[in-house]
Parts: C-alpha cells; structure tokens; sequence
C-alpha cells in the first residue's frame, strides 16, 4: 500500500499495554487519514456523550498519506479528541517536523486511551516503542521539556510533541505543541493529553514513505511548487510578511475584529502589521516540512531573545482583538503562549471576553483584587493573566475555563463571541457573510481554517465573491470550502496550499503518490465523507443544530458601525435553511438515513 505505513500504534496508558493494529487500502480509501482515521476510531470506540477529561476518551495523533512525502507542505498531522472546550470534536492540525518523523518510524497514526498513574512520555524510535516516566518534567515550559527529552534520549533528530504547564492543568484551550512554536492549538487537545498524564510523544524514524510512481510523483510535484511559486499570496505576501501580511488586508476591507468585535477596524493594525513586523523584530523565515511557502516567522525580542511568530491570528487576539496597541508585548505574550502551551485565539478571545464584562459591570472589580483592571487597551493585562491563566491562580481560574463558561458564570453570554463554546478567529463575519455561515456550521465550534471563505470573498480565490452575496451559488462554494479542506487535511497538506492550487491539483498528487485512479469528484466524496461523520458525531454527543448552528447574538443583530461594512449584519437565518437543504440534511439540521447510506456511514449510527 504506497504512501501509508500500514500501520496504526495502540497504546494504553491504563495498562501500559503497546499493540500494533493494520490498516488496508479499502480503509484507506473510505477515509484518506489524519481526520478521517481520527473521526472513524472516535465514532468506534468511544460514547459521543464520554466526559472529554475521563479515560475513557481517546486521543489520536494521525498523519495523511502524503504526510513525509516531497509533495508541498507534506509534513501535517493531527490531533483528534472529544474537546474539553465544545464538547464536540476536536481536530487540530500543526506542521513543523513532528508529523513527518511519525511517518518515517513507520506509523501512520497513534491511539491513546486509558491514563497514566503518573507523568509519560511516549518514546517511538521506528519499531522501538516505550512508555518512560516523565515526572522529571512535569511542570516544564514546551522549550525546556524539548531541550531535556532530546538530551535524555542522545538523538538531536527526534521531533518532539508536548503540552506546557497549560495542558497540565486543564485549561479548556491548551495546546499540543511540537518544534516549540507550532501548535495543533484549537479545541483543547492539549488538556486531554494533561488529563491523560501524557507529557509527550518523542520520535525518530529512519523508514521512507513508498511512493507509486517516484517518477511520475516527483514532475506532479514540480508541477505545483511551481504553481505556488508563481502565485502572489502562497509565492509573494506570506513568504515576505508571513501570515500576518493580512492585518492591513482585512482591516482595509471593514472586517478586522477589534475590542471583542465592537468595532471591525482597529486604528493601529498597520503598526501591528507583517510589515511592521519585519522590519522590527523579524530574523529569518522558517518553513516547515517540505514547505516552499515559508511563512513562519523567526523573531527576536531582547525580552525573551530568538522566538518565533505571532502568525496573524495571534496578532490579532492578542491585540486588536483586546484594543492593544503595542507589538512588542504581542511578540511576547505569543512567546509566552508558546510556551505554556496556550490556543493564541481562545486565549486572546477568553480576555476580550472579559474585558467586555469588566467594562459592563458584570465583573465586578474586587473580584480581582490587586490584579490590573480588565479593560481593553490596558497592556498591562496581557501578560499577567496568560500566566495567572495557565496555573489557574486566582481569577485565572475562571479563565481558564474559556470564554463561554466565564460569561455564563457572570450572565453575560451575549457578551462571548464564539460559535459552539469556542472563541472566533481574525474576521468579523459582518464583512464576509459566507464566512459567517461557514463559522455557524463548523464541526468544532468558532474556526476560519477549515472553510476559509475569505479566500473567495476578499482575497478572490478561486475567484472574486460579492461577500455580501448570499445567494446559493455562496452556500454551495462553502459547502465546497468544507469538504476539500477536509482532503487537504487527510492527506496531511496545509490549506494556505489553496493559495495556488485547486481541487485537480490535489487528486494530481495523491493519484501519483498512491497509485490510485480516483476523480476529483470521489476525494471531494472522501471530504463529505469525513464532514458528515464529524457532524454525526456532534449529533450523537448532544449538538442541538437550531439552537448551536449560530453566531452570537452582535453579528446578527447589531450592524457594523462604521466603514465598508456599516450596516450589514450576518443573514444567518436566510442561509442557513439553504446550507442544511444543500448538504442533503433534514431541517433540523440532522442527516437523513439516505445521506448516510449514501455515505457508507451506517456502521457508525
């Protein structure tokens, strides 16, 4: 079976018991890898309804069958759990070299369950598989815990995934970090790992990933780095300005998200931009694996010396987001978040949440005693509470919940701007009403990534949208949106791949790597596949689609107040109808028993 390894790694953290299981090409072709693995074994061996921290929840590191191969951006994997934050799934991406490393040790993914009695860490050096004891650094920041474990196991190749004190204690939006800045962030499946005593995974392998046709791969390759090469965003704007490039872009067009998304410009993005960046703290680019993007950012603050980011969404959370206008205590709250093992958006959305509440009088100000005032623009508040935040000291404690339990806790729910319990990302939906729906439906709460509509509504990929067109043509590009992003990420690509290539270009390589003969539109059907899947999942967990297929209550009923925007609000309730009815799900949001059938997901009702 070219492209896989063939095999999946089992190991109970309970027991201490390590088992190998296969997996064969019929699997392989109902669902790709990274997410569909993840969702398959979820919907097998868990109850939906399991309490996310319990043992028996299951957390998965999967990659994708052109994880570790030279196809561009063929390092991704991902992280798959019930999240601790939604209650829902959970699937978070990361790139740097860990996932590859997973794939070179021969193992496509690995399966965790049970919990430890004490702090793990998992060894894989290709067949060689350990449980170690990790108590040693239970407690240590991400950067520290690498620096010991690859100094303990003798190899400066191994690539090392692990939470920060973050995930240690719970926090509902910790991350799983690797290569110490990159984050499988979203969704909290770095406190499931902390639930599960699991310090972290280290690995080094020394296998090649088959491939079909090496030839005919390798001119399919060329072809599309190439491609992204001659493209202005994936071959221009990110390789110069890194992802941060899009802070004058988006604030431009009305739709930049500033003081928990009262306003939709900030008065000071271009001194926060990817240019100000470079030309204050940026070292160098650093690309992950295999990458001819090379958007990330190496960056240099006398504060915390050579670090890495912040990406544009961390830009954004950690300052417009809260009215802050000061990129140097950006830089190191993104450091400080790196380190601890924090999701930079949740983690930015949780204090604009507060700030919100604090300045309305629901948080009252003894209850923070001689902690700074929650106020927005008040710097001083940044780094103070990610580190109150991340040990639960104090009101920290009620921080670390997200944003969603903290505004309930203080009845103000209106106030929390996020979709199924999570914190939205870097775009007031108000200027991009396809975006919205694409928020309102997304399996795992308030994300941009997994149906990044800015790209046809701002940016003009694949082509140029009205973002106020809300008509169907709108609905099925999202629908579209969903589920190739959803091959993308099982094949183990990163999406900034669709600045520069379509649906074509991805069936090209995996046809060549694979050796398979599947149209564009059966990988489009693996990606409904693996969506509809997701949602049964939801479903079968509790998800009410009338009443968390939503946006908060401000980006459908209060209007922009000023720039391109003033005015429009999000027509939610005019498109959503059409998006259930486009999916082929009933009105109330659930899927028929024929779209399952027609999925092949009758196994798993």
């Amino acid at each position: 079976m070219y492209g896989y390894q063939g095999k999946i790694l089992r190991v109970n953290l309970t027991t201490g018991k390590i088992s190998e299981e296969k997996i064969d090409e019929e699997f392989a072709k109902k669902w790709l890898g990274t997410r569909g693995f993840g969702i398959h074994f979820l919907l097998k061996e868990i109850d939906p309804k399991v309490e996310p921290f319990s043992p028996e929840n299951k957390l998965i590191f999967a990659t994708g069958p052109l994880t570790g191969t030279t196809a561009p951006t063929g390092g991704r994997y991902m992280v798959i759990t019930k999240s601790p934050l939604t209650g829902y799934i959970a699937m978070a991406n990361s790139g740097g070299f860990f996932g590859a490393e997973l794939k070179f040790a021969g193992w496509d993914a690995i399966i965790f369950e049970g919990k430890a009695e004490h702090p793990v860490y998992l060894y894989i050096n290709d067949d060689q598989v350990e449980l170690r004891d990790a108590s040693h650094i239970w407690g240590k920041v991400v950067s520290e815990t690498e620096k010991i474990l690859t100094e303990e196991v003798g190899d400066k190749k191994v690539q090392i995934a692990s939470i920060g004190p973050a995930g240690e204690n719970l926090v509902r939006f910790a991350a799983v970090m690797n290569n110490g800045h990159r984050a499988a962030g979203r969704g909290g499946v770095g406190a499931v790992m902390g639930s599960k005593n699991l310090k972290a995974v280290v690995v080094r392998g020394h296998k090649k990933v088959e491939i079909a046709d090496r030839a005919k791969f390798m001119s399919v390759v060329k072809e599309k780095i190439e491609k992204l090469k001659n493209d202005p965003v994936a071959g221009g704007g990110l390789p110069k300005y890194g992802t941060a490039v899009l802070v004058n872009i988006i604030n431009q067009n009305g739709l930049y998200p500033t003081r928990n998304f009262q306003d939709s410009q900030f008065e000071y993005a271009e001194e926060q931009s990817g240019e100000a960046l470079a030309s204050k703290y940026l070292v160098k680019n650093k690309p992950c694996f295999a990458c001819p993007i090379g958007c990330g950012r190496v960056t240099r603050h006398p504060a915390v010396g050579v670090t890495e980011g912040p990406e544009y969404e961390s830009t954004w959370a950690l300052g417009a987001h809260l009215g802050i206008n000061d990129l140097a205590s950006i830089v190191i709250a993104n450091h400080l978040c790196d380190e601890y093992g924090l999701d930079t958006i949740s983690t930015g959305g949780t204090l604009a949440t507060a700030m919100e509440l604090y300045e309305k009088g629901l948080i009252k100000p003894e209850e923070l005693g001689d902690a700074p005032p929650l106020r927005f623009g008040n710097t001083e508040v940044l780094h103070y509470y990610i580190e109150k935040l991340t040990f639960r000291e104090g009101f920290g404690d009620k921080l670390a919940e997200g944003g969603y339990r903290l505004a309930e806790m203080h009845n103000g729910v209106e106030y929390f701007m996020g979709v199924k319990k999570q914190e939205l990302p870097a775009y007031d939906p108000r200027g991009a009403e396809g975006h919205g729906l694409g928020y309102a439906t997304n399996n795992r709460g308030g994300c941009h990534i997994k149906n990044y509509m800015i790209s046809p509504e701002i940016l003009g990929y694949p082509y140029k949208m009205d973002p106020h067109d809300i008509s169907d043509d709108k609905v099925k590009m999202l629908i579209v949106f969903q589920d190739l992003t959803a091959v993308i990420d099982a094949a183990g690509l990163c999406v900034f791949t669709t600045f520069g290539l379509g649906a074509d270009d991805y069936r090209d390589m995996l046809n060549a790597a694979l050796g398979w003969d599947l149209t564009t539109e059966e990988y489009l059907k693996i990606g409904e596949r693996i969506w509809n899947a997701e949602r049964l999942f939801n479903l079968k967990a509790g998800l009410e689609p009338l009443k968390e297929d939503s946006l908060p209550k401000r980006l459908v009923g209060e209007p922009v107040k000023d720039g391109p925007n003033k005015g429009h609000v999000v027509r939610l309730k005019e498109m959503l109808p059409r998006y259930y009815s486009l999916r082929g799900w009933a009105g109330d949001g659930k899927i028929p028993e024929e779209k399952i059938k027609e999925l092949g997901l009758e196994e798993y009702v």
